[in-house]
């Protein structure tokens, strides 16, 4: 993210070049700090330079929960100040803090959720979730002798990544296409999966294909774990707002292939899993029962900040 500006990381999200909740939050946070911090105007200047940057980085995914978190946090309480130098030093503070919090989650997710990974265990894992890959390379690092199966997650193919990071790790894995996922599961132990956004209700929003993962670890008696930090929990659930659920190019489906323009082709990003499929969630503050979602959202944003935040 060198010489980025706001802009910049705005089209990187767009193009998936910077992916994953987490890392797109972290980024989009760092974009507010580096407009604050290089500001050289007045106050109404400043803050209009911020609000634009807020509404650009917003804009660029609008169905990531930890992507409004993190900005909204970035800008926190500083309604009502009177100086530049005391909005610069408030966000700065407040990006800085939510940039520790999110790196430190990685850490504390790993080791909760280790715990629930035994010996000899075989764990299924979809997509590329930086917080199931820190229980997984948390549970090797204990010596726990583990096997990986990842989905190969069409169309960007971002098992790819997992099964990258797992190999350099040191951890066994074998990839699937995601259609295999029922003919394997029945050798699974554990499901681990990250989450894009979970709602007040315990509903997970998480990478297309996930829902049916929960459905074939029911049939099969497996645990279906989520793995997630607690900014992913969306506050604008409380109100009734639905999760958008982004649909992307149909040329990430059919790349090169000759397909009539006259076919229909949806590219539907995520999908909804249900709470009944989910038997727990790993946050950065233990590990919780889907139906405590309200719970959290409350107490770790706050009413204050929720409802000053509502749209």
């Amino acid at each position: 993210m060198l010489n980025m500006n706001f802009e910049d990381v705005a089209k990187a999200i767009e193009s998936m070049d910077i992916r994953g909740a987490g890392r797109i939050a972290r980024a989009g946070v760092k974009a507010i700090c580096d407009v604050a911090s290089e500001s050289t105007g007045d106050l109404e200047t400043l803050l209009s330079e911020l609000e634009a940057a807020k509404v650009r980085i917003l804009a660029s995914r609008p169905t990531a929960i930890s992507l409004w978190n993190g900005v909204q946090a970035a800008m926190h309480g500083i309604d009502g100040m009177n100086s530049p130098e005391d909005v610069k030093a408030k966000v700065m503070a407040n990006s800085e803090a939510f940039i520790l919090r999110s790196e430190k989650a990685m850490e504390t997710i790993g080791r909760i959720g280790a715990k629930r990974i035994r010996d000899g265990d075989t764990v299924l894992t979809h997509c590329n979730s930086h917080a199931a890959l820190s229980v997984i390379k948390e549970a090797h690092r204990q010596g726990k002798k583990l096997k990986v199966i990842a989905t190969e997650s069409r169309p960007w193919r971002q098992g790819i990544i997992t099964v990258n990071e797992l190999t350099e790790a040191g951890v066994p894995v074998t990839m699937i296409v995601d259609s295999a996922v029922r003919s394997v599961m029945r050798s699974v132990d554990l499901v681990l999966v990250g989450a894009d956004t979970i709602t007040s209700s315990g509903v997970l929003i998480n990478k297309i294909g996930t829902s049916q993962i929960a459905l074939i670890a029911n049939e099969a008696r497996v645990p279906f774990l989520v793995c997630s930090e607690t900014y992913k929990f969306s506050p604008l659930s409380l109100f009734g707002d639905l999760v958008e659920i982004e649909e992307r190019d149909r040329k990430e489906i059919i790349g090169d292939a000759k397909v009539p323009d006259s076919v229909k082709v949806r590219n539907p990003v995520f999908d909804a899993t249900p709470p009944e499929y989910i038997d727990s969630i790993v946050t950065d503050i233990g590990m919780i029962p889907p139906f405590a979602a309200y719970e959290v959202i409350v107490k770790i944003l706050g009413h204050d900040f929720i409802f000053e935040n509502r749209e």
